[in-house]
């Protein structure tokens, strides 16, 4: 019996012994680097990690109420949780200071890595002290993720994290006012998050970034860059709030199967600090397929161009944009580039967009309402987009606003319908202008359905190459006109509205439609919808 007891003990110590070796505590207050790293006896600093060899399968706390600089480094590691503790004692999330370095926890080549519940800050501090060496432009970012093997990696999580002040620069820098004209900027930036592969055939699956702050950044709030023909796959991007990002708020470049839903973001492309890019819309995708963006707040992006609440780049295919407010953003509301195939726009509020007026101040692109372009690089011919559906949302511009429209005439494939277009004042139309305008001019699109929309007044400009049929003109009388939130554009004109939508089909050489399905079950409000549809995006109880 007392030999069993003592072999008891010696497994009990040994299980205890496995589970320290693999749990390391960090407390910048109470801590010394001389400590073993335990929960009673932690590090100071998280320059320790260096020294204690990290395996897989550890976690790294970070007791609230720490301030630590430096960086957390994880390559080629698996089962990585870096978290916070200490909860009872504090109530401030720890904070990871990474001025002068790459990033705050720079990950590369690594499966099973989840961060939660820390603060990261990056204010400066120029030339990274641990750059990349397959990074051609220096950079700084609060997490980059970077792919640079052969290798498939899975799962990497971010939740409840905030990031904030993340420059490059230190503070007084002033960048050339020709760069916010380069499609991306060409200067060194602070970003995030960024998911960066720079490998011909590795890739990273299973992306999660929910519940985080992001705010006051030099460029783009989250940006997921990957390869066109190695696309990233399943990325789930939910409940953030990203605030004042000086590029836009979130980029997703060659994603695969995109959920992005429930994100606040405000203020993208901010001019208000001199290192900022001041560029963005809130949301753009480019060379991705089967993306769902839904129930997303998108307003006040600021550019001389883009700068849409949401916007579909080209060399997408089956991206659907719906139940999002997108409100006072200058580059405007539908905005659907080249070589995009069966993209839509329904059951969206947008209110005031594309107010930008071309030649003011250094604007060089017109604002847009509505917005069909070839446009699929500098320098390549036009084509597209291919078979866009645009229904069922309601877009209402003030009195103040020229709304304007551009229809590219290699477009190919258009359904409007069921929308209510509410411009107060004049409209016009204008030329695609992607940096170089295209060239106008008469033609006839082909297979185009635009019937059944709701205008105030009959002034769909003459001009565009797309015209409505069948349309119904009146006042939809909305709750409170001008209003800011979605519920402020419910219609009460029941004879205008009600049950007079038609049912939408695919258009006419589609085979493909909209993979998720023409038909939604309720509008962006959560009202079922019943019988026909409504017109526009909310439907009358």
């Amino acid at each position: 019996m007392e030999i069993r007891n003592l072999l008891f003990a010696s497994l009990f110590l040994l299980l205890i012994s496995c589970e320290e070796n693999n749990n390391f505590y960090f407390d910048s207050v109470n801590g010394n680097d001389q400590n073993p790293g335990t929960i009673n006896l932690p590090f100071k600093s998280i320059e320790k990690i260096k020294d204690v060899k990290l395996k897989s399968n550890s976690n790294i706390y970070l007791s609230n109420g720490s301030f630590f600089k430096g960086s957390i480094n994880l390559l080629n590691k698996k089962n990585i949780l870096i978290t916070n503790y200490n909860n009872e004692n504090f109530s401030k999330k720890p904070i990871i200071d990474a001025k002068g370095y790459l990033a705050g926890i720079l990950v590369e080549n690594s499966s099973n890595i989840n961060i939660s519940n820390i603060q990261i800050t990056a204010n400066g501090g120029n030339e990274s002290s641990n750059p990349h060496k397959l990074i051609n432009r220096d950079l700084r970012a609060g997490v980059l993720y970077i792919i640079s093997d052969s290798n498939i990696s899975n799962n990497f999580s971010i939740d409840n994290v905030h990031i904030n002040n993340i420059f490059y620069y230190d503070e007084g820098f002033k960048r050339n006012s020709n760069e916010v004209r380069t499609p991306n900027g060409n200067g060194s930036y602070g970003w995030g998050i960024r998911i960066l592969n720079l490998s011909d055939s590795g890739n990273l699956e299973n992306i999660s970034i929910k519940n985080s702050l992001i705010e006051n950044i030099s460029h783009s709030g989250i940006r997921v860059k990957g390869k066109l023909d190695n696309k990233f796959k399943n990325v789930k991007i939910f409940n953030n709030r990203l605030l004042k990002t000086g590029g836009p708020g979130m980029v997703f470049n060659s994603t695969y199967n995109l959920h992005a839903h429930e994100n606040d973001i405000n203020f993208s492309g901010s001019p208000d600090d001199s290192r900022k890019w001041g560029r963005g819309s809130g949301l753009w995708t480019w060379g991705s397929t089967l993306g769902l963006i839904e129930k997303n707040t998108f307003q006040n992006a600021n550019g001389p161009a883009d700068s849409a609440g949401c916007h579909i780049d080209f060399n997408c295919k089956d991206i659907v944009v719906q139940y999002n407010l997108s409100k006072n953003n200058a580059g405007g509301f539908v905005e659907i580039l080249g070589n995009n195939y069966n993209c839509s726009y329904r059951y969206n509020v947008s209110i005031n967009d594309g107010y930008r007026t071309k030649g003011e101040g250094n604007n060089f692109q017109e604002g847009k309402s509505f917005w069909l372009s070839g446009f699929v690089g500098n320098g390549n011919k036009r084509h597209g987009p291919y078979n866009s559906y645009v229904y069922n949302n309601t877009v209402y511009v003030n009195k103040d606003i020229i709304s304007k429209i551009a229809v590219d005439k290699n477009s190919k494939g258009v359904l409007v319908a069921n929308n209510i277009f509410y411009y107060e004042g004049e409209t016009t139309m204008v030329l695609g202008d992607q940096y170089k305008p295209d060239t106008g001019g008469s033609g006839k699109i082909e297979n185009v359905f635009f019937e059944n929309n709701l205008f105030l007044k009959n002034h769909w400009p003459k001009e565009v190459l797309i015209q409505p049929r069948k349309s119904i003109i009146g006042n939809p009388l909305f709750k409170n006109i001008g209003g800011e939130m979605i519920s402020d554009y419910y219609p009460t004109n029941n004879d205008l509205i009600k049950d007079k939508g038609i049912n939408i089909s695919n258009i006419i050489n589609d085979s493909i439609g909209i993979r998720i399905g023409l038909k939604l079950e309720k509008d962006i409000l959560g009202n079922q919808i019943k019988n026909m549809p409504d017109i526009g995006a909310i439907e009358i109880n």
